[in-house]
């Protein structure tokens, strides 16, 4: 499980729950529902971090928040 801050919120424009993780910079996802965005954005975190190893990038420490539903 990641322990990175995961903020997920109701979008008007795209009709759908957002989840963003301010932490890894462009790391977001969404889905319909709430569950649906944090299940889709956790893959989007794994995906971010490979990313990052692949290239060598720096890879931030989780702060220890988890979730923030607003």
């Amino acid at each position: 499980m990641n322990k990175y801050e995961i903020i997920i919120y109701w979008s008007d424009e795209d009709q759908a729950f957002v989840a963003e993780v301010p932490e890894l910079s462009g790391c977001m996802a969404h889905g319909p529902t709430q569950e649906a965005a944090l299940a889709q954005v956790n893959e989007a975190i794994q995906l971010w971090i490979d990313t990052a190893k692949e290239h060598g990038d720096p890879i931030p420490a989780p702060k220890g928040r988890r979730l923030i539903l607003a």
